[in-house]
């Protein structure tokens, strides 16, 4: 897939798969949905708006309230590449969210998937 067919994806197409991967590890919508609002500042309304507008990855990063500054402290891999090292803006914030919803899905305490 090139850069611009994975940045033009909506994230409302992506978002039931991510709670897919939750609750088959016995997690649930609303931590999946408390990530999203932590890594993006959307509120659960403004979060639910964008999902409905089938908002892009692209748009949902760049129009974001205010992403989490903590969002820096996410290291690990994910499909083998190491989300500190994506130098490409977007995709590295894809990243990051694939990295918390995997920690969620490995078990991982709230408090330590949101760095607090």
């Amino acid at each position: 897939m090139t850069r611009h067919r994975i940045y033009s994806v909506s994230v409302a197409s992506v978002y039931p798969a991510y709670i897919a991967k939750a609750e088959k590890k016995g997690r649930t919508k609303a931590e999946v949905d408390a990530i999203f609002c932590w890594l993006t500042g959307h509120s659960q309304q403004t979060l639910d708006a964008q999902l409905a507008d089938k908002i892009t990855f692209e748009d949902f990063f760049s129009q974001a309230p205010r992403m989490n500054p903590s969002r820096s402290l996410i290291t690990g891999t994910v499909c083998g590449v190491r989300v500190e090292n994506v130098e490409e803006p977007v995709m590295r914030e894809i990243r990051y969210l694939d990295k918390l919803i995997d920690e969620l899905a490995k078990g991982k305490a709230m408090e330590k998937i949101l760095r607090t």
